[in-house]
């Protein structure tokens, strides 16, 4: 389908939804409980205010950052999206593919429909893994090893995954992976008879393709299950130590937002820090990202690289995390609306508003390069901002 008319990423999502069955829309797009947290991600931007500065800037801005090493045309990665392959086949790959087209980097879900080393063969780029602490660590290692050795450049270790949070979107639509018809889900999942065909009807293809490989079978087994009863959640610093003995690469831990974490992080040898909640669907309650950003950006000092997760929906929302201290920015839920929708040209999409809005801001701003956004830029509410040079 053509994605042109497609104007900003809240359209995106809205034929997201009207495409999916609900429990697959919902699986993505739900939070953990009341869903708090989840909301305030993305409110929590509607507190900050820009001051532009318009005779300062140019025409032509440019986007560009270094980020370990390589250079990215904008401050914006893909996080990692498990089980992506619920809203298209071979979800994973088509988002790398979109990714690299667009200069930035992509990073894999240890949950992936697409094995490590199908995404490395089919979408060479940029390309991270992340992945979790698993009461085996064999098995993690084995992960690990396989990432490094299919050529991904940095590793992501998420730490706000100690146990699953309860996320009552699923339960209420009775959730299941692979997605089984029933009597109680017919109707739904008949609303949804494009994305049926998009799959060939064939619901039971859709799986841990990482786990697969790895010898499990999982197929048939609930996601809480499947991933729930092999989460380790005595998971410490130690395993961090660990991970940093076996990756050569930039190492980030993902689901910081205690400014005590960043700094141990720093003395343990870790690259950079994710400040991220997950999306809001483990800890409700926990602070917005946003939020939690200052806090972490200055614990960390220059010690470490800061990156931002959790409601951007905006160019501007880059714009304001950029100015409280974030390196760069990680999408998440926005690039799945876009595989729904259109697969690899849905994500390629997304990333073009994304990078018009960006652009478009800046111009506005008066900012003529990501580095000159500073925390000038912003402030909270009505107020002048704290810093004015």
């Amino acid at each position: 389908m053509k994605t042109s008319r497609i104007y900003a990423v809240h359209e995106m999502r809205r034929r997201a939804r009207r495409r999916l069955p609900r429990m697959i829309f919902d699986f993505v797009d739900g939070g953990a409980e009341e869903e708090r947290t989840r909301r305030s991600n993305e409110s929590a931007f509607a507190d900050l205010r820009l001051w532009p500065r318009p005779l300062e800037g140019t025409g032509e801005p440019d986007l560009g950052i270094e980020l370990f090493g390589r250079r990215l045309s904008m401050p914006l990665v893909i996080g990692p999206t498990g089980l992506a392959g619920m809203l298209a086949p071979r979800a994973e790959i088509a988002a790398a593919r979109a990714a690299a087209a667009a200069g930035i980097a992509w990073c894999m879900s240890h949950g992936s429909t697409v094995t490590i080393e199908d995404v490395a063969r089919a979408a060479p780029g940029d390309n991270w893994f992340q992945t979790f602490v698993y009461r085996d660590r064999g098995f993690t290692r084995s992960l690990v090893e396989r990432a490094a050795a299919a050529g991904y450049r940095a590793l992501v270790l998420t730490i706000d995954n100690q146990a699953l949070g309860q996320r009552e979107r699923d339960i209420r639509n009775g959730f299941r992976i692979p997605p089984r018809p029933a009597w109680s889900n017919a109707g739904d999942l008949l609303r949804g008879l494009p994305w049926l065909a998009r799959h060939g009807m064939r619901l039971a293809d859709i799986r841990f393709a990482n786990y697969d490989e790895a010898g499990f079978d999982a197929r048939i087994v609930s996601l809480g299950a499947r991933i729930g009863d092999m989460l380790d959640p005595a998971m410490n610093w130690d395993d961090v130590d660990e991970l940093r003995r076996l990756w050569r690469g930039p190492l980030l831990l993902k689901g910081v937002l205690h400014p005590a974490d960043a700094r141990e992080a720093a003395e343990r040898g870790v690259d950079g820090v994710i400040v991220s909640n997950h999306g809001g669907r483990q800890l409700d309650g926990a602070p917005a990202s946003l939020h939690a950003l200052p806090h972490v950006v200055e614990a960390a000092g220059d010690r470490l690289t800061v990156l931002h997760d959790g409601g951007i929906r905006r160019g501007a929302d880059i714009v304001k995390a950029i100015a409280l201290g974030a390196r760069a920015c990680l999408i998440g839920r926005p690039q799945l609306w876009g595989l729904a929708v259109a697969g690899e040209a849905g994500v390629a999409r997304i990333l073009d508003i994304y990078r018009d809005e960006l652009v478009r801001t800046m111009v506005l701003g008066g900012w003529k390069t990501i580095a000159d956004i500073d925390a000038g830029a912003i402030s909270p509410g009505r107020t002048w901002p704290l810093t004015v040079t």
